[in-house]
């Protein structure tokens, strides 16, 4: 049986294992710890990269920082922590595929690697603004158990989790940078390789925001930067009162973003414009014809507030189909080349139709296969010149703009919610975003979650039917003593988040009823924590001898069955969100996870009835504690057992 490391992956290591696929001969060895490692010997790199490296004073292209290298390091090293879970403040536990995680982003970051890496379509964050007053995470691992829980979710001057960013404090920019920087890189990771990150920002760090996801994720994969007009200037300008924002959009791979999608969106009335023409269509009879239909159509388009170009789709065709009449005329000043002057004939009259005076947009094979395909209006005889027959189904999308007019909030949301937040983001954006960059099943990742507006966003826009989920992260930051929220009782940003998704879930599930089925509006919560191992697993050179007698047991006594089964599910890549059933096997309680892909089992005195349970199921992973199996004899047992019904069974202990 292998132990299970029970920690992040350390990211020195894979990069080492990286450098070593492409130049093994740089990879060495050194001594740490009195523990044999692989190094880089850099000395070989250099010369293995002689012709193009830049070191010493000379100058070149680059964006740096106080701390810079600091920060990729915190970025990359490991850390021993775990996510407990809390059925208590969750909903639907074991059926939702959606997850809350409470605690440090960048711990939760870190511990999401193993099991996210390359799995998230879509990351939408809204981080602090750097504007003097909002809090920026201080990520120091050095601290102690005691330190962290004492500064988790408090912001302190001193030595807090979250502290002001103040302008007067000359890291102005430093702190925040810092503060970005190893979250982007791990997020970069977390990514499927047709993968988008979108990021709002104002005027404050939007020039270094860019500058560092250049560098991050490669200017080849800019998308691009919306401008996003909110109708309100600000009222403190020292200089331009900006009344914009901005959203930066991000791909991981351009080539495999562009094969495998397209960067449009949904035309935002058209569905509800189909429907409508639909209703109307099929009211057709005796004494309601297709002219009837049609004065019926365009007068309800008449009074609809629609401000997308779906608009002029105002016409209703003798099968129902919805459609907008479009010159076919050559589009420039200069005449079309003479195969775009060939003339096409009226269906009935069989004459000639008049040809556009710089010739038709398309060539004559094109105008024929339009006509055959019943895409070209013709007048009621030759005399009308034809036009183009747009439908609405086929062009369902449009490009998106690099302007977002939207000056309207979600105050109005959150008060018929009842949730007190400030400046929360706005759902029906990110429903937008969300629609236009994600499909189906896809999973996507909110680190800065505030109020929780990405889940609510996420929950509207599968009333489509489709299976999107979401995995929100927020420190529990504590709300100010004078503010509404903690008058409301939220003693933290989290409360608040987990009660609007609880709230949301609800009402989106009564406005839709039963016409979206199985529409999923639970969520696990689950919390950043120390690992479950006692401190002398991972440290023994700072363990005294004396404490030995205390760790019997190499977990700790607080931590409960399905506090170890969580982070053996970290362990082993296993999603966080998968099925869990509870069995009981030769009086023993196993945890069956994913239809019993992994069957683990934390109690004591496990004799070989268990074990030969749990074989016979013939379980991918098969999980122990270390100190559970009940003496000798079954430990001496154990293997054979397996060997006996499933050999391929991979067996693990903690």
């Amino acid at each position: 049986m292998d132990k299970l490391k029970m920690h992040t992956p350390n990211k020195v290591q894979e990069n080492i294992a990286k450098i070593a696929a492409l130049f093994p001969n740089a990879v060495t060895e050194t001594i740490k710890d009195g523990q044999v490692h692989q190094a880089i010997d850099f000395d070989v790199l250099r010369q293995e990269l002689a012709e193009t490296l830049v070191e010493g004073p000379v100058e070149r292209y680059q964006f740096t920082w106080p701390d810079k290298r600091q920060s990729t390091l915190i970025a990359n090293a490991p850390i021993n922590k775990t996510l407990r879970p809390c059925r208590e403040e969750s909903v639907d536990f074991d059926s939702t595929e959606n997850l809350y995680i409470e605690g440090d982003n960048l711990e939760a970051l870190k511990l999401l690697q193993e099991t996210y890496l390359g799995q998230v379509k879509l990351i939408y964050i809204d981080p602090p603004y750097n504007t003097g007053n909002d809090f920026v995470y201080t990520d120091d691992f050095a601290q102690s158990i005691e330190e962290y829980k004492a500064n988790s979710g408090q912001f302190n001057n001193e030595n807090g989790r979250l502290v002001k960013n103040l302008e007067s404090s000359g890291r102005f920019h430093t702190d925040w940078l810092n503060m970005m920087y190893p979250r982007l890189k791990l997020a970069k990771d977390l990514l499927c390789d047709d993968g988008v990150i979108l990021i709002n920002i104002d005027e404050n760090e939007v020039t270094n925001l860019h500058k560092i996801c250049l560098e991050i994720f490669g200017e080849e994969n800019d998308l691009g930067t919306i401008i996003w007009d909110k109708r309100n200037p600000k009222g403190d300008a020292k200089g331009i009162s900006y009344q914009h924002e901005y959203i930066l959009l991000f791909c991981k791979n351009i080539q495999e973003f562009h094969r495998l999608n397209k960067l449009v969106r949904p035309k935002k009335n058209a569905t509800k414009i189909l429907d409508r023409a639909l209703q109307i269509f099929r009211k057709i009879s005796s004494n309601f014809s297709l002219d009837d239909a049609n004065r019926a159509f365009m007068q309800w388009i008449s009074t609809q507030d629609f401000s997308g170009g779906e608009k002029a789709y105002n016409r209703i065709d003798e099968y129902g189909e919805v459609y907008q009449s479009v010159s076919m005329a050559w589009p420039n000043k200069k005449k079309a080349p003479e195969d775009y002057f060939t003339p096409l004939r009226h269906p009935v009259t069989k004459k000639i139709c008049p040809v556009p005076d710089r010739g038709w947009r398309n060539p004559s094979s094109t105008m024929q296969e339009l006509v055959k395909s019943n895409l070209i209006l013709f007048g009621k005889d030759e005399k009308t010149q034809p036009r183009r027959k747009y439908l609405l189904k086929e062009n369902m999308s449009e490009n998106i703009p690099s302007l977002l007019y939207f000056g309207g909030s979600d105050d109005e949301l959150l008060n018929e919610l009842g949730i007190p937040f400030d400046t929360p983001k706005v759902t029906e954006i990110i429903v937008d975003h969300i629609l236009s960059f994600t499909k189906q099943s896809d999973l996507i990742l909110d680190f800065f979650s505030g109020s929780a507006t990405t889940a609510h966003g996420v929950l509207q826009a599968n009333i489509d039917g489709s299976k999107r989920k979401f995995i929100l992260v927020q420190i529990a930051e504590a709300t100010d003593a004078n503010s509404e929220a903690y008058q409301a009782g939220y003693k933290n940003i989290c409360e608040i988040g987990k009660e609007r998704i609880r709230r949301a879930g609800k009402k989106i599930k009564a406005e839709v009823g039963l016409t979206v089925q199985n529409l999923d509006i639970g969520f696990r919560v689950l919390k950043v924590d120390s690992s479950n191992m006692q401190d002398v697993y991972y440290s023994p050179a700072e363990t005294q001898q004396n404490f030995l007698h205390t760790l019997a047991d190499n977990i700790k006594p607080e931590r409960s069955g399905e506090d170890l089964l969580f982070q053996v599910m970290l362990d082993l890549g296993i999603l966080l969100s998968a099925k869990i059933e509870t069995l009981t096997l030769g009086g023993k309680t196993v945890f069956s996870v994913a239809d019993g892909y992994l069957l683990a089992c934390f109690d004591k005195e496990v004799n070989e009835d268990t074990i030969a349970e749990i074989a016979r199921r013939k379980p991918y992973y098969a999980v122990l504690r270390d100190s559970s199996i009940a003496n000798d004899s079954v430990a001496a047992n154990f293997e054979q057992i397996f060997a006996t019904y499933s050999q391929t069974t991979v067996r693990k202990v903690l």
